[in-house]
């Protein structure tokens, strides 16, 4: 279907790291479905940007009052002037850890980060430190000290040996951050981070700042001009609709398959479901059919397809510039080609990419991993831009040690995505059910 996690957003949405598996359903919390999704469109991750941060330089630490009386006081005096929090927090009687949690998640999506800083310490203390509870309380813990560092705030020493009793992954990622956004250590940082995103769900925060670093740190292409067959991207096209296509996807099918010497092959819920059987088997067929949604059963048959056959993905609301498109994607000359938001988060709704890719084939990998493991999991962290992400981490995380051998891809930016790509009024989406509130 559409690639609806790549809407455009201005919005500024938390780490969901702090969600740990009370995104599965196998796991329950006395929070709401809206809560669960917050908004997190590919489009829509924090900006790591620290200088959008609101910043406060009278820094009270909250841990260091020791009357909950005293506490439950100053917070409400921190976050009087954000009606948002500030309602919230009202709200409750007796605050617990989940309300703090929960204050502490608006105030980070509205780019208040000092603010939510307080309020993860404040749950952290509040946590029962049970090891099957929650959020966990080492990653409210680590969101805690990642909110410092983004509002331009340096780690308590005494906060990151707590953390490092937690969970030592979640201190070597912080130390590794500190190292990139302060020192501008980004060979240092990639080093103290290591592969910790491994803790982590595919497609949380931490893909997107690794991956940030490593571009920064190892350049936008990565891998090696073998030119051998078949490692150059075929000039043909996949797209997808489940069933039913609205006008304005017909029109946009119409579009693309009369472009001039341009194959388009577009598929539908019943050809695809057949295709990945005769290709992959009753247990892809399966889970394509079982998937929660049109965009995750999307995220799904992409990854097959590219990988399988090679060539260019395009989502269905989504149409090439006529006057751009065309010496770009025919004479492009590596095995891969991928974009990444403002937010260093890999779009899945237009990419490229020759047949059995070191990239699509780890995203094979985690996109099985999470069907089986993890089934409830936010859509564009369990088969959707995330998969990417934690891929191009793996990789770049692997370059550090061993030479890349494989066909070089190439990472493109926001802006040259924008140079190819149109995105068009789609009213359908206000009439469907949307795929983040699955």
């Amino acid at each position: 279907m559409s690639g609806e996690e790549n809407t455009s957003s201005d919005g500024y949405n938390f780490p969901l790291d702090q969600w740990d598996n009370a995104r599965d359903e196998e796991v329950s919390m006395n929070m709401s479905d809206k809560e669960v999704s917050m908004n997190m469109s590919d489009k829509e991750y924090p900006n790591r940007d620290i200088s959008n941060s609101v910043v406060i330089s009278d820094h009270t630490d909250i841990g260091k009052i020791n009357s909950l009386d005293e506490r439950v006081k100053y917070i409400a005096e921190m976050i009087s002037k954000f009606p948002r929090a500030y309602q919230r927090f009202e709200a409750s009687d007796n605050i617990s850890m989940n309300d703090a949690f929960e204050v502490a998640n608006i105030l980070h999506t509205d780019r208040h980060v000092f603010e939510a800083s307080e309020l993860y310490r404040l749950a952290f203390d509040l946590h029962d430190k049970q090891p099957n509870h929650y959020p966990l309380a080492q990653s409210l813990l680590q969101v805690r000290l990642l909110c410092l560092l983004k509002s331009g705030h340096d780690l308590p020493e005494a906060e990151l040996i707590e953390l490092d009793n937690l969970c030592i992954p979640y201190g070597n990622y912080l130390r590794g951050v500190r190292a990139a956004w302060q020192k501008n250590s980004l060979g240092n940082a990639l080093n103290l981070i290591g592969n910790a995103f491994e803790e982590f769900h595919t497609g949380e925060e931490i893909d997107s700042i690794y991956l940030d670093l490593a571009m920064k740190h190892n350049g936008r292409t990565i891998g090696c001009e073998l030119n051998i067959p078949g490692s150059f991207i075929p000039y043909k096209m996949y797209m997808y609709w489940d069933k039913l296509p609205p006008q304005e996807i017909v029109d946009n099918f119409e579009y693309h398959k009369n472009l001039h010497d341009f194959p388009v092959k577009i598929f539908d819920r019943e050809e695809a479901a057949e295709w990945l059987y005769q290709k992959y088997g009753i247990e892809a067929r399966e889970l394509f059919l079982n998937a929660r949604h049109p965009a995750e059963a999307a995220d799904f048959l992409r990854v097959h397809i590219i990988n399988l056959l090679g060539g260019w993905w395009l989502d269905a609301d989504l149409k090439l510039k006529k006057d751009n498109y065309q010496g770009f994607m025919k004479n492009f000359d590596k095995s891969g080609c991928y974009f990444t938001t403002s937010n260093n988060v890999i779009h899945n709704d237009f990419f490229g990419s020759s047949s059995n890719s070191v990239v699509l084939n780890d995203c094979l990998l985690s996109l099985y991993r999470n069907n089986y493991l993890h089934k409830g999991l936010f859509i564009a962290y369990k088969t959707g831009p995330g998969i990417f992400n934690r891929a191009l981490s793996r990789i770049y995380h692997n370059a550090l040690s061993i030479d890349p051998n494989f066909p070089s891809i190439e990472i493109y930016n926001q802006n040259d995505f924008d140079n190819y790509i149109e995105e068009f009024d789609t009213p359908y989406k206000h009439n469907t059910p949307h795929w983040q509130s699955v």
